[in-house]
């Protein structure tokens, strides 16, 4: 279930709501609009400033009853002091959203000062975020046991038409992250290539976009023997998906989202360990968040002409199974010696990125949770940022204003030596050193005449332990990234 997001003029000391929600800083005192809701909370609310019982330090938090009139409960969420206010105040939305689910709120208010447009955006995605579950494999507990989820919420503005602007783009964007977590935490059995498939038709229909789906005898026609090289352990149907959206003028160079969609992945015939294994399941985290981009994209019918692509399969070992040492042709034509099945989401984008010059795009940009080194260079903050030096800033500045931090990491030509493949044009993996940037060097053999930046979103895309804001499991990313690149390109 998808919560309700509105905005609305109201004085926080009068608002009728289960919870409300107060974003503030650490030098918070009780003045303008604070002053109607401390009396409303027999000045509770003063005393606690005063008695520096909450500080506004981030993810601080403090419960304050409710008066007889006004809001019935109040909880305080620090916003911190260093990051952005826009982080900020997502981040505590976020929070909020989270403890108001936790405690079965049902519906909250949610007030920080002087939010313009953007800062209700932001806020809407952060109370969505922080009340999304994944309860679709569950049993429901017994009746007396449930708590109501938090169906809706309201963000109190100043400026009402300020506060439509940002719940209608807050509100897309939600959809498009609930979209994608929804994708990341199904289970590999059911988020398989053909779901995946019926996702982006699902997306074309509502949004008037064109669904085009390539399977193996098409890819077979199209000699993709990189992409089929991965598939060919499987009995599932391989999937490359297309999905058009055409907002801008016509024959204008669309933005081409390339996304990585191993449903699962083992390893193949290089097989994982066990322990650990069954997080693969997130290891087609890119294919959702090109899917979710596209979903809020289409929401906001973005006046700009995009393209995404999906590379989906599942990386399987069996007695057809590709081999270490066997070699493969791409579409592009260069010749591949696989060296490790398990860097098989490398060869699903070659032949994906060879595809997507057809379109000839203005900007290409990829995203595939690809390496664990990348997880060892900048950990579970930062994605791996690579390409083109140009479209590289502009693709960080996106990630930046979506809080989905980026880092630049080199691609100098020195590093395609550790890819010479000594009985084709190149190998699939130079082994442990620079790991991340090899895995980027080999998939620029495969781009087109067209400017490319490569997301490594291995650490990012999905988290194995709880985040404090958010539960373990998928984070959305890189929905956000995708998103503000795209919306930053509207003229």
């Amino acid at each position: 279930m998808s919560i309700e997001l509105s905005a609305r003029r109201a004085d926080p000391g009068t608002v009728d709501a289960p919870l409300l929600i107060v974003a503030l800083g650490p030098d918070a005192v009780v003045d303008g609009a604070l002053r109607g809701l401390d009396a409303a909370v027999s000045g509770a609310l003063g005393r606690s400033l005063i008695r520096r019982d909450f500080r506004g330090g981030r993810d601080e938090s403090l419960h304050l009853a409710g008066g007889t009139t006004g809001p019935q409960r109040v909880l305080l969420v620090g916003l911190g002091k260093g990051a952005s206010p826009l982080d900020a105040i997502r981040r505590a939305a976020t929070l909020g959203g989270r403890t108001a689910r936790r405690m079965g709120a049902g519906s909250v208010a949610f007030w920080s000062p002087a939010l313009d447009a953007r800062g209700v955006e932001v806020a809407a995605i952060g109370l969505a975020a922080g009340s999304w579950e994944f309860t679709e494999t569950k049993t429901a507990p017994p009746a007396d046991e449930r708590r109501a989820p938090l169906a809706s919420a309201t963000i109190l503005v100043d400026d009402e038409k300020a506060g439509a602007e940002g719940i209608r783009s807050g509100r897309a964007l939600a959809n498009g992250y609930a979209l994608a977590k929804r994708l990341g935490m199904m289970p590999g059995n059911l988020c398989t290539p053909d779901y995946l498939a019926e996702t982006a038709r699902d997306i074309a229909g509502r949004h008037g976009m064109k669904a085009t789906v390539l399977g193996r005898a098409e890819m077979e026609r199209e000699k993709m023997g990189s992409f089929l090289s991965v598939a060919q352990g499987t009995p599932q149907d391989p999937k490359l998906i297309v999905l058009e959206h055409r907002g801008g003028k016509e024959g204008e160079a669309p933005v081409a989202l390339v996304g990585k969609g191993l449903c699962f992945d083992s390893g193949g015939i290089s097989i994982k360990p066990a322990q650990g294994m069954e997080w693969m399941k997130f290891d087609m985290c890119g294919a959702a968040g090109v899917l979710g981009a596209l979903e809020a994209i289409g929401e906001l019918k973005l006046p700009i002409n995009v393209v995404g692509f999906v590379g989906a399969t599942t990386n399987m070992p069996s007695g057809t199974a590709v081999k270490p040492g066997d070699v493969v042709q791409a579409m592009n034509g260069k010749y591949i010696e696989i060296i490790n099945t398990d860097a098989e989401g490398r060869l699903v984008l070659a032949d994906v990125l060879s595809y997507a010059a057809r379109f000839k795009p203005a900007a290409v940009i990829d995203a595939a949770t690809l390496t664990g080194a990348c997880v060892i260079a900048l950990g579970h903050t930062a994605t791996g940022v690579f390409g083109d030096e140009t479209l590289v800033d502009e693709v960080l500045a996106a990630g930046k204003r979506s809080g989905e931090p980026g880092w630049p990491l080199p691609l100098w030509e020195d590093y395609k030596d550790l890819i010479k493949s000594d009985v084709a044009d190149v190998k699939n993996s130079g082994g442990r050193p620079a790991g991340s940037i090899t895995a980027a060097m080999f998939l620029k053999e495969f781009i087109g005449d067209y400017p490319w930046v490569h997301l490594d979103i291995a650490g990012t895309a999905y988290a194995e332990s709880d985040l404090v804001i958010l539960p373990k499991g998928p984070t959305g990313t890189p929905v956000g990234t995708f998103f503000e690149f795209v919306r930053g390109r509207v003229s």
